[in-house]
């Protein structure tokens, strides 16, 4: 996919988080969850947080050390504007890089780069070396302090997780407000509209729906063993809730299931191929508490009665 989606294109055309599985919940469906990083994991995707009021634990990327893994970058100071290349290591508690992998959703880390005001995102596959370091080039377009999001399954481990680091790329830094989007947006022609609604504490099933020049897009094509995937980051402090489809049909559309963690803004970027091409919609999504109604005001005696 491309590595770099510029705010003009988000503005018209949504890293995910929406923790170990691009989300915030549970795929749904008649079948149980598969365990994460097996055969089924990959066709069908697992989430990291489980729908329901409350979640038992922090939403994913918060931390750079988290179950005796912690995340090194190599270089977190560079330049914005030239494409840099990121290299970085997962060490384990031993202080060793980390060798061994459990692949998910046909990779062995996914790498989800974007700035504090979320104005781009990129979802990256680096390559990893014999000695643990993981390279891939990155595009970072403006300066600023951006968060890495390294997603993966040590082998051995029985759920993914997600750290997060910052990195600094230094130039004229000229930050931005989220993009007003509302529920329709545009991206290379395609129009992806969002059904649903995101409600913190409540699990909500989201409906994302392809068309181009008014007609649905009906033969998506499998991408990381998905049609689709959708990454949240909450705004504020880029927490990763990312979650997979719990469809299995190729369009038009792809539905999620996921609970907002808390009240806020968030951030919905949507992976989906067509036509041999990976793009990204990205979408601003509120999440507002549902407010009780009132109970109705007692009556007002006429006055001079007194009762």
């Amino acid at each position: 996919m491309n590595t770099a989606l510029k705010i003009a294109a988000f503005a018209t055309g949504l890293t995910t988080a929406f923790g170990a599985a691009y989300g915030v919940g549970h795929a749904t469906g008649s079948a149980p969850a598969p365990r994460p990083g097996s055969a089924a994991a990959t066709a069908q995707g697992t989430a990291d947080l489980a729908p329901g009021p409350a979640a038992d634990r922090l939403p994913g990327g918060l931390q750079i050390s988290e179950r005796g893994y912690t995340l090194s970058l190599e270089n977190p100071f560079v330049s914005a504007g030239a494409p840099v290349d990121l290299r970085l290591r997962v060490l384990g508690a031993d202080g060793r890089p980390v060798t061994d992998y459990l692949p998910a959703h046909e990779k062995e880390l996914h790498l989800m780069v974007a700035p504090r005001d979320l104005s781009t995102f990129q979802h990256l596959h680096p390559v990893r070396a014999a000695d643990g370091t993981w390279s891939t080039p990155a595009a970072l377009p403006a300066a600023g302090e951006y968060r890495v999001l390294a997603d993966f399954t040590p082998a051995g481990s029985t759920e993914g997780l997600t750290l997060g680091a910052d990195l600094h790329a230094a130039g004229d830094l000229r930050p931005a407000p989220l993009p007003e989007t509302g529920r329709t947006v545009t991206v290379d022609g395609y129009t992806v509209t969002l059904g649903g609604e995101f409600t913190p504490g409540r699990p909500a099933r989201l409906t994302l729906t392809v068309t181009k020049d008014g007609r649905p897009v009906t033969d998506l094509q499998p991408y990381l063993g998905a049609y689709g995937h959708l990454v949240v980051l909450r705004a504020g402090d880029l927490a990763q809730l990312h979650v997979h489809p719990d469809t299995t049909a190729p369009g038009p559309d792809i539905t999620f299931t996921g609970t907002a963690p808390s009240p806020g803004d968030y951030r919905f970027f949507l992976d989906f191929r067509h036509q041999d091409t990976v793009r990204t919609a990205a979408f601003t999504v509120p999440a507002a508490p549902t407010t009780a109604t009132a109970p109705p005001a007692p009556a007002t005696a006429p006055a001079g009665h007194h009762h």
